[in-house]
């Protein structure tokens, strides 16, 4: 019954931040929000305070995890707290993995939209010319080459790392 309780609370909590993702390029705090304190309560109500502090572990495991990529200016507020909730719901192991699994979905998802807008072609040069640059200046910008004109949404690659994560994928094994 556990897992059902909190199978049922992920699959809502994935399903909204696709959809609201595509629909308005956002993650709103309504959602986020009521995730992390859903998860909370839940592994509190089935399981104490072993429950709180599974929760509360992967809450922080998956804010911690994304700020970086927030502070880089990669993704939005939204998509941090989004991978929050899902450690909130998950747990810490399951934060991890899934944060390594969704910047893994990321970096697949941004080369087939660079490739979808320029080209196949052309983006290899991009990237071949931006590892070029990045090799002779030291790293200092190169990413300028292969910005999109359009906004990725992160969510969707959070949502695909979690639901790798739920099925089995783990990039170090176990």
């Amino acid at each position: 019954m556990t897992e059902s309780i909190i199978g049922a609370l992920l699959a809502m909590v994935l399903f909204l931040a696709v959809y609201l993702d595509i629909r308005t390029s956002r993650i709103p705090n309504w959602l986020t929000f009521t995730a992390m304190g859903g998860g909370l309560f839940t592994h509190i109500l089935l399981e104490g305070v072993h429950g709180a502090v599974f929760s509360l572990s992967g809450l922080g495991t998956g804010l911690i995890l994304f700020l970086a990529l927030y502070f880089l200016g990669d993704i939005g507020a939204g998509d941090v707290k989004l991978m929050g909730a899902i450690g909130a719901i998950i747990g810490p192991y399951g934060a991890f993995i899934s944060c390594i699994s969704a910047v893994m979905v990321g970096g697949i998802y941004a080369l087939g939209a660079m490739c979808y807008h320029w080209g196949i072609a052309i983006t290899g040069r991009k990237i071949a010319y931006a590892i070029q640059r990045a090799l002779l200046s030291g790293g200092d910008g190169w990413t300028q080459e292969l910005k999109l004109p359009f906004h990725l949404r992160y969510g969707l690659a959070i949502v695909g790392g979690t639901l790798l994560f739920l099925s089995g994928f783990h990039p170090f094994g176990g």
